[in-house]
């Protein structure tokens, strides 16, 4: 916690340079992402915890390839304990079955044909880690910002964490929605969409993006898409339903870090809640999309920002799905988000000492706090400019 601490003042810091100097040289930029290449080593060196999910994850490419179905079979069936390794024995939530989309159940099998180890996921994370790098060097080159900017990506302390040291599936949609976004950049309409597709299909959080695509794609590209996704289904189909394995039980009983809906689940249920927080990050894309007809890389951020707002389950590895897309000031709120979410990392070593898997109100105080009184901050500033830059004589 007190490394994380100073590298997230020094993160912060960092994050002031490059709003004040407008551009750097090519050799800070090379240095400084020599520096974030080898903390993603030392990070990956580290052992991940006993029940992270990356357990899961590897357990799910094993059963598929021994041929069972992730969606069906748990973990914790007696039938299946031949079928564990000294790597997946302690996964959690073992007596659910698997709440991954399709695409990340596909990579996880790819993966570990491979080579079947925690380790193995992790290096794949950290390579499409260091794709997205290249990815958004490329939007940085064609959009005319500084390549700067891409430590504001490189150099966050979730990344490091979350990817090289305990592993998310997360990092894989992430790089797959920023080819996407890439895509639409260079109006390549096709793979924009079965992109976007294949994010979705990593993981349903930036399907409240949708919005953004509207006439931007060709419904050809779409319904392709869809195609793709479907497909991607496909080999999981069991009994003509929709194979969404534990998604039902996540939504109804998993909590935690959800201030907003804790207090909204107490007049509502929590699928209608839920439902909600869908239709918060959609509306907030609909308003960005009509706002603006040119691209910008905020329009990415805010929409899966209010959506995980209102959402009952907001870990820190959540909010990498916005990285890529925080370097302007309008998203100094989602910046400063991603490092006072890191206290939260407190209640795993409460849950070691057997207290409750909650995380305590000062924690969330102190997260949403820091966030809302940057969004003030940012408003407050906005809504003073015009009265500074008025000229005399133009009135009161």
């Amino acid at each position: 916690m007190a490394s994380l601490a100073f590298a997230s003042i020094a993160y912060l810091f960092a994050i002031r340079e490059f709003f004040a100097t407008p551009i750097f040289s090519r050799r800070v930029v090379v240095i400084g992402m020599v520096l974030a290449a080898v903390w993603h080593v030392a990070f990956l060196r580290v052992a991940s915890g006993a029940d992270d999910d990356i357990h899961r994850y590897l357990w799910d490419g094993r059963v598929q390839r021994l041929g069972y179905n992730p969606y069906v079979v748990v973990p914790n069936d007696p039938a299946l304990i031949g079928l564990h390794t000294p790597e997946t024995r302690t996964l959690n939530n073992a007596y659910l079955p698997s709440p991954y989309p399709a695409g990340a159940e596909l990579f996880f099998r790819a993966v570990t044909a491979i080579h079947e180890s925690v380790l193995a996921l992790k290096v794949a994370f950290v390579v499409c880690d260091f794709a997205i790098v290249f990815v958004l060097l490329d939007i940085l080159r064609r959009s005319g910002q500084g390549a700067h900017w891409v430590l504001a990506y490189a150099w966050n302390p979730l990344l490091a964490v979350e990817v090289a040291g305990s592993g998310h599936i997360d990092i894989v949609g992430v790089l797959l929605l920023l080819l996407s976004a890439a895509a639409l950049v260079r109006r390549w309409r096709t793979v924009a969409a079965i992109t976007f597709g294949l994010a979705v299909a990593v993981k349903l959080l930036p399907i409240v993006l949708l919005p953004l695509y509207w006439k931007r794609i060709r419904m050809r590209d779409a319904a392709l898409a869809a195609v793709v996704v479907g497909l991607l289904y496909a080999p999981f189909l069991s009994l003509g339903r929709i194979p969404i394995g534990s998604l039902g039980t996540y939504v109804q009983s998993f909590r935690f870090n959800d201030p907003l809906f804790a207090a909204l689940e107490r007049v509502a249920a929590p699928q209608l809640v839920a439902g909600l927080a869908v239709l918060v990050g959609f509306l907030t894309a609909i308003w960005i999309r009509r706002k603006s007809a040119a691209w910008s890389s905020d329009a990415f951020a805010w929409p899966i920002a209010a959506s995980l707002l209102c959402a009952p389950v907001v870990y820190p590895w959540y909010l990498l799905w916005m990285l890529p897309f925080v370097r302007s000031a309008s998203t100094v709120p989602i910046i400063i988000w991603t490092v006072s979410i890191i206290p939260t990392y407190y209640v795993w070593h409460l849950r070691t000492l057997g207290r409750p898997w909650l995380v305590p109100g000062w924690i969330m105080l102190l997260e949403y706090g820091c966030v809302a009184t940057a969004a003030a901050i940012l408003g407050f500033r906005r809504f003073r400019r015009p009265a500074i830059t008025q000229r005399p004589g133009q009135g009161m």
